[in-house]
């Protein structure tokens, strides 16, 4: 589920309730969105705020349809979409 709000004619996403690997919901902080044009899907990007065992932010990521009212996380399973997440998240991480 998405927690969303409007700035002008743009989309806000503030919070994503995930599910974890226990079935128990958890909120999350939403660090960005973006639409790839080679997949055609919109891709939320976001965390928990918890780290793993090197003390990084565990960043997590999900497809998502902007035009239906109650937004759910879809999982991704393609190799090929994970690559260019990662491939995005070093980017930034990079230029930070």
């Amino acid at each position: 589920e998405i927690c969303a709000c409007l700035v002008g004619s743009e989309m806000c996403i503030e919070t994503v309730t995930a599910l974890d690997e226990n079935g128990n919901e958890i909120k999350c902080e939403a660090l960005f969105t973006f639409f790839l044009e080679e997949t055609g899907k919109n891709y939320i990007v976001y965390t928990d705020d918890s780290v793993d065992e090197n003390g990084h932010t565990r960043v997590f990521a999900s497809t998502y349809d902007p035009d239906i009212d109650s937004q759910k996380l879809i999982p991704i399973t393609s190799d090929r979409e994970w690559e260019i997440i990662g491939r995005i998240l070093n980017e930034l991480q990079a230029g930070s």
